[in-house]
């Protein structure tokens, strides 16, 4: 289930039947309380935070929670030294945090959790696939492109939520000042709608059941333009599936999702 997902703040939550978790804290503390509550769960029922890096959009809520409900995070050392350092979170008991690394399997009751290292201007990065009972779903946001590493990994999914920021036409002569539109074009950027479903297309097979785009631009995308590309690349791809063979949901800014089931 999408709490929300963009530049304006990002949080997913993951479960099963006993283990129940938050995939980054990027919009307030009410917003992932409503969200969870549409879901029949509060943050008391939340057994660990899981944070792919330290920019605001990913941690702004992390202090505030902590305050009020000391529930364990878990991040790259990377992230947690940068998030330590910038000291934009206020006091909380940093015990909260446990350290973990990229390409090594965990494990939270039921819920088996790997970490993958993603290519973005963050100190540590990740993105995260997770499996139980057979099952299995990957959140890959925030990278800038992506490599033979990362969809080797990426096989075998049941669902995804993946990247699609940015149209880059729409970036090229949109209103952002040159340096940040060379960032976000970058290999430290942000996946484009193309390399999204080239991304997709490597990774599709007949038994995926949910795709989800996110993390769009509200002024480099739209949600049109998004699904439409990466349809027309699915179409173009040297495989045997059809733009239409995949139902494609969009995760919003403003609103959470409904839950997806594998």
């Amino acid at each position: 289930m999408n709490l929300a997902s963009g530049s304006t703040g990002n949080s997913t939550y993951i479960g099963t039947d006993d283990t129940h978790i938050l995939v980054d804290s990027g919009i307030s503390r009410k917003r992932i309380v409503d969200g969870l509550n549409e879901a029949d769960l509060t943050l008391e029922d939340i057994d660990a935070i899981f944070l792919t890096h330290e920019h605001i959009d990913h941690v702004s809520s992390l202090g505030v929670i902590e305050r009020t409900r000391r529930i364990p995070v878990y991040a790259t050392l990377g992230t947690i030294n940068a998030l330590l350092d910038y000291g934009t979170l206020g006091h909380f008991d940093r015990s909260v945090f446990h350290i973990i690394r990229p390409d090594t399997n965990y494990r939270i009751k039921d819920l088996i959790y790997r970490p993958l290292g993603i290519s973005h201007d963050a100190k540590e990065p990740v993105c995260f696939r997770f499996s139980s009972g057979g099952s299995s779903a990957a959140i890959v946001t925030d990278l800038g492109d992506y490599d033979d590493y990362l969809v080797e990994n990426l096989r075998g999914l049941d669902a995804i939520l993946l990247e699609a920021n940015h149209d880059v036409r729409m970036l090229e002569v949109g209103p952002y000042p040159y340096p940040l539109k060379r960032r976000i074009l970058s290999r430290l950027g942000h996946l484009s709608n193309e390399r999204c479903g080239q991304l997709l297309s490597e990774i599709l097979h007949d038994n995926m059941r949910e795709i989800m785009l996110g993390h769009l631009s509200r002024e480099n995308n739209t949600r049109e333009l998004a699904k439409l590309a990466v349809e027309t690349e699915i179409q173009a791809a040297d495989n045997n599936y059809k733009s239409g063979d995949f139902d494609i949901k969009i995760a919003r800014h403003e609103i959470a999702s409904k839950i997806l089931e594998v």
